[in-house]
């Protein structure tokens, strides 16, 4: 199974396990009240709001990761249009970093 697939795959079940916030204000949210462990952006964020996203999570310490796909991706694979994510559980943040990882060569784009 191709990287990308097993990302999109992992993210359906952290989302079916309720550990996953999508949309922006969601994500904002996420990050104020420290649930958040991790930001995914998608590829074709707007420049500002990928921006004011990164500078949300760099405020309250919550690592940024750039997902190798865009929001058609993420529509396709969790039924839901975003180009902003927040992990809530270590475990699922943990093995998403490991895979962001792996398609980067080792190098997570942040």
């Amino acid at each position: 199974m191709e990287t990308n697939d097993r990302l999109m795959s992992l993210l359906g079940l952290a989302r079916k396990a309720g550990k996953l916030e999508l949309g922006s204000e969601a994500v904002k949210q996420a990050v104020h009240r420290r649930k958040a462990k991790l930001v995914l952006l998608s590829g074709d964020l707007s420049p500002r709001t990928l921006q004011a996203m990164q500078e949300e999570a760099e405020k309250a310490g919550v690592r940024t990761a750039a997902l190798p796909a865009g929001m058609d991706a993420v529509q396709a694979a969790l039924g839901q249009r975003a180009g902003v994510l927040a992990v809530n559980d270590s475990g699922f943040a943990g093995a998403l970093l490991k895979l962001c990882a792996e398609d980067r060569g080792g190098k997570i784009l942040c």
